[in-house]
């Protein structure tokens, strides 16, 4: 086995525990990859990279630049909040190093733009970790959907909503940013909607607003319609500020309506729907797909195995431009009130 490859993590606090406590360890446990240092502004997060990363203080930086130049990585891992990761891409670029970033690319769509073409520029590898796609159960439902067993999808349904109405229930800064839920929350969605249809999109039109009784600066409620560009309809309902949190974070709803059966995942519970309920309907409870990791940890394992050779991991930067550009332009959709065409939005941009 080849030496362990050597990063950088941007980002210990907040999620960056997660990444520290959870996805890290597992990496250096299977003897693929090693902290070689950490960056916080907090002295208090960077003790989550001395104790689960067994980085010493010394290795624990609030300079990043002063951490990268002191310690040579193979790449850096990005965990800070949208606004900077461009800031930290180009720092881990000008030290050589490739890519492994937390969603969504950047806070807009032309910063993701200059972050797509410099990483292009630069000849290296980046990828967005896009979890809650690869997470079992959606994992599961995509894999019972391509299967074929069931014929041709026609049209998909998703719902995820919560109660987090009141400041800091989901996090301090997601209430002062402009388009909340769409920025945090849906991005993640759009990527499930991507691969369950296994297509790209072809136009939104996004409705969002703000309830008076949420505190929130910007729009946290959505309601979304998408066509694909080979013909899947979906639609979409994405709530932060409900009075109740039917389908949260990992326990999301997705109907998939084929030609042959609907397929049902609500609350990590999958079933496979056939005939009328009152009249002999025919009802298949399916169990998840078994695997060693979902989620982040089976992502940065894939990271790392493309540096090493492997072939390149669903999330990557080519495949994650796509996600953003449905994002923003549904951004631009319910700014605008119009429907937008996500591919010509895309290339407007990336000329640009």
């Amino acid at each position: 086995m080849s030496s362990p490859l050597r990063y950088i993590i941007v980002g210990t606090g907040g999620f960056g525990r997660y990444w520290c406590s959870q996805v890290l360890p597992r990496l250096r446990d299977l003897g693929k990859a090693a902290a070689a240092a950490a960056v916080d502004i907090s002295p208090d997060a960077l003790k989550n990279a001395q104790t689960f990363l067994k980085l010493p203080p010394d290795k624990c930086y609030s300079d990043m630049a002063k951490a990268f130049d002191e310690n040579p990585a193979d790449f850096a891992i990005v965990v800070v909040p949208p606004a900077h990761h461009e800031s930290v891409v180009d720092v881990a670029l000008a030290h050589g190093c490739h890519i492994l970033s937390e969603k969504p690319i950047a806070d807009s769509m032309e910063a993701c733009c200059r972050i797509y073409h410099k990483v292009k520029r630069a000849g290296r590898k980046m990828a967005v970790t896009m979890s809650h796609r690869f997470d079992q159960d959606k994992q599961s439902l995509q894999r019972l959907i391509q299967s074929g067993k069931y014929g041709r999808l026609d049209y998909l349904v998703g719902r995820n909503t919560w109660m987090c109405r009141k400041y800091a229930a989901w996090g301090n800064f997601r209430y002062q940013i402009p388009d909340p839920l769409l920025i945090e929350g849906t991005v993640h969605h759009f990527d499930i909607i991507r691969s369950l249809a296994d297509s790209d999109a072809k136009t939104v039109h996004a409705l969002t607003w703000n309830p008076a009784w949420s505190e929130f600066k910007g729009d946290c409620q959505a309601l979304i319609l998408i066509e694909m560009l080979n013909g899947v309809k979906c639609l979409y309902e994405g709530a932060k500020a409900n009075a109740s949190a039917l389908n949260g974070w990992t326990e999301d709803y997705w109907r998939a309506e084929c030609e042959g059966a609907t397929l049902e995942l609500d609350q990590r519970r999958l079933r496979v729907i056939a005939g009328r309920l009152n009249q002999q309907a025919m009802i298949e409870q399916v169990p998840l797909q078994q695997q060693p990791a979902w989620m982040n940890p089976w992502l940065a394992e894939r990271f790392v195995d493309w540096l090493n050779g492997a072939d390149a991991p669903p999330n990557n930067l080519e495949d994650n431009i796509q996600c953003a550009a449905l994002l923003f332009a549904a951004i631009e959709s319910a700014h605008t009130k119009q429907i937008v065409d996500v591919q010509e939005f895309l290339a407007g941009r990336l000329k640009a």
